[in-house]
Protein backbone atom coordinates (compact mmCIF):
# COMPACT_ATOMS: atom_id res chain seq x y z
CA UNK A 1 0.00 0.00 0.00
CA UNK A 2 1.79 3.32 -1.01
CA UNK A 3 1.72 5.71 1.81
CA UNK A 4 0.04 9.22 2.63
CA UNK A 5 2.68 11.12 1.17
CA UNK A 6 3.30 8.98 -1.63
CA UNK A 7 -0.52 9.14 -2.48
CA UNK A 8 -0.06 13.20 -2.21
CA UNK A 9 2.96 13.14 -4.36
CA UNK A 10 0.94 11.57 -6.76
CA UNK A 11 -1.99 13.97 -6.79
CA UNK A 12 -2.55 16.24 -9.84
CA UNK A 13 -3.83 19.44 -7.57
CA UNK A 14 0.16 19.36 -6.17
CA UNK A 15 0.90 19.65 -9.89
CA UNK A 16 -1.01 22.44 -10.29
CA UNK A 17 -0.02 24.26 -7.87
CA UNK A 18 3.89 23.56 -8.63
CA UNK A 19 2.52 24.82 -12.19
CA UNK A 20 0.32 27.94 -10.91
CA UNK A 21 4.08 28.88 -8.29
CA UNK A 22 6.55 28.48 -11.69
CA UNK A 23 4.22 30.32 -13.97
CA UNK A 24 4.01 33.72 -11.48
CA UNK A 25 7.45 32.82 -10.93
CA UNK A 26 8.56 33.11 -14.32
CA UNK A 27 6.34 35.98 -15.57
CA UNK A 28 7.99 38.03 -12.56
CA UNK A 29 11.53 37.10 -13.67
CA UNK A 30 11.39 37.48 -17.79
CA UNK A 31 8.27 39.93 -17.47
CA UNK A 32 6.62 38.79 -20.96
CA UNK A 33 3.80 41.31 -22.44
CA UNK A 34 0.77 40.73 -20.79
CA UNK A 35 -1.13 40.03 -23.93
CA UNK A 36 0.63 36.86 -24.46
CA UNK A 37 1.32 35.51 -20.62
CA UNK A 38 0.08 37.49 -17.92
CA UNK A 39 0.71 36.95 -14.48
CA UNK A 40 -1.61 34.33 -12.75
CA UNK A 41 -2.44 36.96 -9.76
CA UNK A 42 -3.36 39.93 -12.45
CA UNK A 43 -5.86 37.07 -13.92
CA UNK A 44 -7.42 36.52 -10.59
CA UNK A 45 -7.39 40.05 -9.97
CA UNK A 46 -9.64 40.25 -13.06
CA UNK A 47 -11.60 37.43 -12.30
CA UNK A 48 -12.87 38.75 -8.50
CA UNK A 49 -13.50 42.13 -10.83
CA UNK A 50 -16.39 39.91 -12.49
CA UNK A 51 -16.92 37.49 -9.75
CA UNK A 52 -20.43 37.73 -9.57
CA UNK A 53 -20.95 38.05 -13.55
CA UNK A 54 -18.85 34.73 -13.97
CA UNK A 55 -20.28 32.38 -10.92
CA UNK A 56 -24.06 33.08 -13.44
CA UNK A 57 -22.09 32.12 -16.39
CA UNK A 58 -20.37 28.86 -14.75
CA UNK A 59 -23.89 28.02 -13.35
CA UNK A 60 -25.49 28.56 -16.99
CA UNK A 61 -23.22 26.99 -19.01
CA UNK A 62 -22.90 24.09 -16.44
CA UNK A 63 -26.49 23.51 -16.71
CA UNK A 64 -26.88 23.33 -20.54
CA UNK A 65 -23.58 20.96 -20.26
CA UNK A 66 -25.22 18.14 -18.05
CA UNK A 67 -28.49 19.15 -19.41
CA UNK A 68 -27.12 17.99 -23.04
CA UNK A 69 -24.36 15.56 -21.84
CA UNK A 70 -27.30 13.39 -20.21
CA UNK A 71 -29.47 13.16 -23.42
CA UNK A 72 -26.10 12.58 -25.47
CA UNK A 73 -25.39 10.04 -22.76
CA UNK A 74 -29.09 8.16 -23.07
CA UNK A 75 -29.22 8.27 -26.80
CA UNK A 76 -26.47 7.02 -27.23
CA UNK A 77 -26.44 4.09 -25.30
CA UNK A 78 -29.71 3.45 -26.76
CA UNK A 79 -28.28 3.39 -30.14
CA UNK A 80 -25.53 1.57 -29.49
CA UNK A 81 -27.56 -1.33 -28.07
CA UNK A 82 -30.14 -1.24 -31.06
CA UNK A 83 -27.14 -1.40 -33.43
CA UNK A 84 -25.58 -4.52 -31.57
CA UNK A 85 -28.40 -6.22 -32.05
CA UNK A 86 -30.19 -4.75 -35.33
CA UNK A 87 -27.56 -5.51 -37.86
CA UNK A 88 -29.56 -3.82 -40.96
CA UNK A 89 -29.51 -0.80 -38.33
CA UNK A 90 -26.11 -0.88 -37.72
CA UNK A 91 -25.77 -1.24 -41.64
CA UNK A 92 -28.67 1.72 -42.46
CA UNK A 93 -28.14 4.32 -39.72
CA UNK A 94 -24.74 4.54 -38.35
CA UNK A 95 -23.38 6.05 -41.02
CA UNK A 96 -25.26 8.66 -40.87
CA UNK A 97 -24.16 8.81 -37.18
CA UNK A 98 -20.67 9.36 -38.86
CA UNK A 99 -21.58 11.87 -41.53
CA UNK A 100 -23.24 14.13 -38.95
CA UNK A 101 -20.23 14.48 -37.17
CA UNK A 102 -18.63 15.92 -40.19
CA UNK A 103 -21.34 18.68 -39.76
CA UNK A 104 -19.00 21.65 -37.99
CA UNK A 105 -20.88 22.59 -34.93
CA UNK A 106 -20.86 26.24 -35.45
CA UNK A 107 -23.26 25.06 -38.40
CA UNK A 108 -24.91 23.05 -36.72
CA UNK A 109 -25.55 25.86 -33.94
CA UNK A 110 -26.90 28.28 -36.09
CA UNK A 111 -29.21 25.89 -37.59
CA UNK A 112 -30.60 24.77 -34.05
CA UNK A 113 -31.03 28.63 -33.01
CA UNK A 114 -33.41 28.37 -35.82
CA UNK A 115 -35.54 25.34 -34.68
CA UNK A 116 -35.52 26.43 -31.04
CA UNK A 117 -34.78 29.70 -30.83
CA UNK A 118 -32.57 31.66 -28.37
CA UNK A 119 -33.35 28.90 -25.68
CA UNK A 120 -31.84 27.29 -23.19
CA UNK A 121 -32.70 23.93 -25.33
CA UNK A 122 -30.79 25.19 -27.94
CA UNK A 123 -27.94 25.39 -25.86
CA UNK A 124 -28.69 21.72 -24.66
CA UNK A 125 -28.99 20.44 -28.27
CA UNK A 126 -25.52 21.60 -29.17
CA UNK A 127 -24.53 19.72 -26.31
CA UNK A 128 -26.20 16.71 -27.22
CA UNK A 129 -24.98 17.04 -30.88
CA UNK A 130 -21.17 16.68 -29.96
CA UNK A 131 -21.97 13.80 -26.80
CA UNK A 132 -24.23 11.32 -28.14
CA UNK A 133 -21.51 10.00 -30.89
CA UNK A 134 -18.69 9.07 -28.72
CA UNK A 135 -21.17 7.35 -26.19
CA UNK A 136 -23.18 5.38 -29.27
CA UNK A 137 -19.50 3.96 -31.04
CA UNK A 138 -18.32 2.92 -27.89
CA UNK A 139 -21.45 1.67 -26.58
CA UNK A 140 -21.45 -0.66 -29.97
CA UNK A 141 -18.07 -1.68 -29.32
CA UNK A 142 -18.33 -2.45 -25.84
CA UNK A 143 -21.29 -4.67 -26.52
CA UNK A 144 -19.48 -6.62 -29.35
CA UNK A 145 -16.77 -7.43 -27.33
CA UNK A 146 -18.44 -9.63 -24.90
CA UNK A 147 -16.62 -12.90 -24.55
CA UNK A 148 -18.49 -15.73 -26.33
CA UNK A 149 -17.26 -18.32 -24.42
CA UNK A 150 -19.60 -16.93 -21.45
CA UNK A 151 -21.76 -16.37 -23.86
CA UNK A 152 -21.98 -20.24 -24.84
CA UNK A 153 -21.61 -21.08 -20.83
CA UNK A 154 -24.86 -18.92 -19.91
CA UNK A 155 -27.10 -20.14 -22.65
CA UNK A 156 -26.02 -24.01 -21.23
CA UNK A 157 -27.74 -22.87 -18.41
CA UNK A 158 -30.94 -21.77 -20.21
CA UNK A 159 -30.23 -18.09 -19.53
CA UNK A 160 -32.61 -16.13 -21.44
CA UNK A 161 -32.18 -12.99 -23.96
CA UNK A 162 -32.98 -10.44 -21.10
CA UNK A 163 -31.06 -12.05 -18.46
CA UNK A 164 -27.56 -12.25 -20.87
CA UNK A 165 -27.96 -8.20 -21.69
CA UNK A 166 -28.12 -7.49 -17.74
CA UNK A 167 -26.10 -10.09 -16.52
CA UNK A 168 -23.26 -10.24 -18.60
CA UNK A 169 -24.07 -7.93 -21.97
CA UNK A 170 -23.61 -4.87 -20.02
CA UNK A 171 -21.24 -5.39 -16.89
CA UNK A 172 -18.83 -6.86 -19.66
CA UNK A 173 -19.46 -3.38 -21.96
CA UNK A 174 -19.21 -0.59 -19.18
CA UNK A 175 -15.60 0.21 -18.89
CA UNK A 176 -16.00 0.92 -22.73
CA UNK A 177 -19.00 2.70 -22.29
CA UNK A 178 -17.17 4.72 -19.55
CA UNK A 179 -14.53 5.74 -21.92
CA UNK A 180 -16.97 7.12 -23.59
CA UNK A 181 -18.52 9.47 -21.79
CA UNK A 182 -15.48 10.35 -20.04
CA UNK A 183 -14.62 11.62 -23.58
CA UNK A 184 -18.19 13.21 -24.82
CA UNK A 185 -18.11 15.12 -20.83
CA UNK A 186 -15.53 17.75 -22.64
CA UNK A 187 -17.73 17.86 -26.06
CA UNK A 188 -20.54 18.63 -23.91
CA UNK A 189 -19.29 21.90 -22.60
CA UNK A 190 -17.69 23.24 -25.82
CA UNK A 191 -21.04 22.33 -27.19
CA UNK A 192 -22.44 24.70 -24.53
CA UNK A 193 -19.95 27.06 -24.76
CA UNK A 194 -20.42 27.00 -28.63
CA UNK A 195 -24.09 27.19 -28.57
CA UNK A 196 -24.31 30.22 -26.29
CA UNK A 197 -22.87 32.43 -29.57
CA UNK A 198 -25.57 32.29 -31.05
CA UNK A 199 -27.92 35.06 -29.14
CA UNK A 200 -27.71 34.08 -25.30
CA UNK A 201 -26.65 36.51 -22.57
CA UNK A 202 -25.57 34.21 -20.14
CA UNK A 203 -22.82 31.92 -19.63
CA UNK A 204 -18.90 31.63 -20.35
CA UNK A 205 -19.27 31.49 -24.38
CA UNK A 206 -20.91 34.84 -23.52
CA UNK A 207 -17.68 36.31 -21.59
CA UNK A 208 -15.54 34.59 -24.13
CA UNK A 209 -17.17 36.44 -27.26
CA UNK A 210 -17.47 39.51 -25.11
CA UNK A 211 -13.97 39.11 -24.38
CA UNK A 212 -12.63 39.03 -27.77
CA UNK A 213 -14.50 41.53 -28.81
CA UNK A 214 -13.43 43.88 -26.82
CA UNK A 215 -9.78 42.63 -26.86
CA UNK A 216 -9.96 42.13 -22.73
CA UNK A 217 -6.65 39.58 -22.79
CA UNK A 218 -7.10 38.67 -18.82
CA UNK A 219 -10.93 37.95 -19.26
CA UNK A 220 -10.02 35.47 -21.91
CA UNK A 221 -8.01 33.91 -19.60
CA UNK A 222 -10.65 33.85 -16.51
CA UNK A 223 -12.88 32.63 -18.88
CA UNK A 224 -10.46 29.97 -20.31
CA UNK A 225 -9.72 28.84 -16.52
CA UNK A 226 -13.27 28.64 -15.94
CA UNK A 227 -13.89 26.27 -18.23
CA UNK A 228 -11.32 24.03 -17.38
CA UNK A 229 -11.87 23.84 -13.82
CA UNK A 230 -15.75 22.94 -15.24
CA UNK A 231 -14.22 20.24 -17.84
CA UNK A 232 -12.17 19.20 -14.31
CA UNK A 233 -14.84 18.27 -12.00
CA UNK A 234 -17.09 16.59 -14.49
CA UNK A 235 -14.54 14.43 -15.69
CA UNK A 236 -13.83 13.28 -12.23
CA UNK A 237 -17.08 12.68 -11.21
CA UNK A 238 -17.47 10.36 -13.42
CA UNK A 239 -13.86 9.29 -12.88
CA UNK A 240 -15.44 8.41 -9.32
CA UNK A 241 -18.79 6.76 -11.08
CA UNK A 242 -16.45 4.51 -12.80
CA UNK A 243 -14.57 3.21 -9.82
CA UNK A 244 -18.27 2.63 -8.13
CA UNK A 245 -19.79 0.98 -10.91
CA UNK A 246 -16.74 -0.93 -12.81
CA UNK A 247 -15.66 -2.00 -9.36
CA UNK A 248 -13.61 -5.33 -11.18
CA UNK A 249 -11.71 -3.08 -13.28
CA UNK A 250 -9.53 -1.83 -10.42
CA UNK A 251 -8.90 -5.33 -8.36
CA UNK A 252 -7.68 -7.18 -11.71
Amino acid sequence: MSSPTQRMLRSPVLAFVGLAIVWEIAVHAFAPSPRYLPALSAIAQDAWSVWPQLMRGFGRTLLETVLGFAMGAVFGCLCGTVFTYSRWMERSVFPLFVVSQTVPVVAFGALIVIWFGNSLLAKVMTAFFLTFFPVTVNTLRGLKSCDPQRIALMKSFGAGRLVMFFKLAVPSALPQIMVGLRVAIGLSLIGSVVGEWFGETVGLGVMLMEAMNADLVLRLWVVMFACGLMGALLYGLLTFVERRLVWWRSES
